[in-house]
């Protein structure tokens, strides 16, 4: 473990403190098992002023790495929004809310694309299964990646139900730091919007060269983005969906705030679950994220990393994009 870190600090080196969450991702690369060990190392070294110098409360042996990720109240301010913030908390309802409002209809498009490749499937942010689970039922050999504990574990749940132990694997890691050898995948599904919860250049710019180096040459990377995020008008608490969990006798209300932050390119849903069975009540709290991110934007930063684009779509048939779509989708080719 110490070897790894070592590495990571010292290829991160730039004079300046660095965020913990960026050594901890970076090591990831060399040690794909998981984050907890790491920060634990790191705060070990730390408190024993070894080779690391703390700063603020980290290597407080007090101070959990999951309590030092929460953050310090349920609405997030944007400048202190991360992109990876709220999706722990939304994995108990990630399946409801989608079964309502994007359900299936990019599933489709996702199995045609696994059965033109001849080869492993990557898909970034897998969360809860909701694509990898058809389309590794449609006969593909896939890899999910998702850095959320809690939207992974629903997944396993459901392949072992779905007896896909052996044609979906799912992993725990970083996007940015993809635990896999060169030019392993011939296909990378980035579905609805994942891209868009990289909410920094240099995080989403790591991204596209991590998803270079695992790509085999003339291999696709697929990309579907939130279409036209700053036209969202800002409101609070509307209520949006209403509905009952399957035949439990638990109904769950959502509550719905949108906010706009131009100046960061940011549109922020804070959410609020209500669940009600009988007489007892319990609310949820918590924000997501995503960035604008325009086609020209993507396509550009694409290119500049050995990507040849193939084609952009304006629906999940393959209809040509403008920029009155609802659906936009990038298919960009290795080179």
């Amino acid at each position: 473990m110490l070897w790894r870190i070592l590495r990571a600090l010292h290829e991160k080196d730039d004079g300046r403190f660095m965020k913990v969450a960026n050594v901890v991702g970076h090591t990831m690369q060399y040690h794909p098992h998981g984050d907890a060990a790491i920060g634990d190392a790191l705060r070990v070294l730390t408190n024993k002023r070894y080779l690391i110098e703390g700063q603020g409360n980290f290597g407080n042996i007090s101070v959990s790495m999951s309590d030092m990720q929460k953050p310090a109240a349920r609405r997030v301010g944007t400048t202190d929004m991360e992109g990876w913030r709220g999706w722990d908390d939304y994995a108990r309802y990630y399946d409801w809310e989608n079964a309502q409002t994007m359900g299936r209809r990019d599933i489709r498009f996702w199995q045609r694309m696994a059965a033109r490749t001849n080869g492993p499937i990557l898909e970034l942010g897998c969360g809860t299964g909701r694509v990898a689970l058809p389309v590794a039922k449609d006969g593909a050999t896939l890899v999910g990646i998702d850095r959320s504990e809690s939207m992974l574990a629903r997944a396993r749940k459901k392949a072992r139900r779905s007896k896909l132990a052996g044609t979906l694997h799912l992993v725990r890691g970083d996007v940015r730091f993809l635990p896999f050898p060169q030019g392993h995948f011939t296909l990378v599904a980035a579905p609805y919007g994942i891209l868009q919860s990289l909410l920094d250049d240099d995080t989403l710019d790591g991204t596209l060269t991590a998803v270079h180096r695992v790509l085999g040459k003339g291999g696709t990377f697929g990309i579907d983005l939130v279409s036209d995020l700053p036209s969202w008008p800002a409101y609070e608490r509307r209520l949006k969906l209403r509905g009952q969990v399957g035949r439990s006798q638990t109904r769950i209300t959502l509550i719905e705030s949108v906010r706009q932050d131009p100046a960061r390119g940011l549109t922020l849903f804070d959410q609020e679950f209500v669940e009600r069975r009988g007489r007892e009540s319990r609310t949820h709290q918590f924000s997501l994220a995503f960035r604008t991110l325009s086609v020209e934007d993507l396509t550009a930063r694409l290119e500049r990393r050995g990507f040849r684009i193939s084609a952009v779509l304006g629906d999940y048939d393959g209809s040509p994009w403008d920029a009155r779509a609802d659906v936009w989708l990038i298919l960009a080719t290795r080179t």
